[in-house]
């Protein structure tokens, strides 16, 4: 099993933007076969140290999680939502 998190910075912290982005990150369920679990939630603690909303995926390989990232919803809908909110994004993958 793979797992991928990913922590996004909003430009605009604002409550309704980080429920839009949350929203927008759950409309791949559904969308993306490959997906075996998916979650994002806003920050709870708001320090200065944190980042506003978090992303949980899991996949069965990680040439399932390759096929993500290309995967047309990912690609096509995903990817240039998050980078046009985002002052920052990173992200780690492990296996399990």
């Amino acid at each position: 099993m793979i797992t991928h998190i990913v922590l996004f910075k909003l430009t605009d912290a604002a409550p309704a933007n980080i429920a839009a982005t949350c929203d927008k990150l759950l409309s791949m369920d559904g969308n993306i076969p490959l997906l075996r679990h998916l979650e994002a939630g806003a920050d709870v603690i708001r320090s200065d140290r944190s980042y506003d909303v978090a992303l949980v995926t899991r996949f069965d390989s990680l040439s399932d999680l390759q096929e993500y990232q290309v995967h047309p919803y990912h690609a096509g809908e995903i990817i240039p939502f998050m980078k046009s909110v985002c002052s920052s994004i990173v992200a780690v993958d492990y296996e399990s």
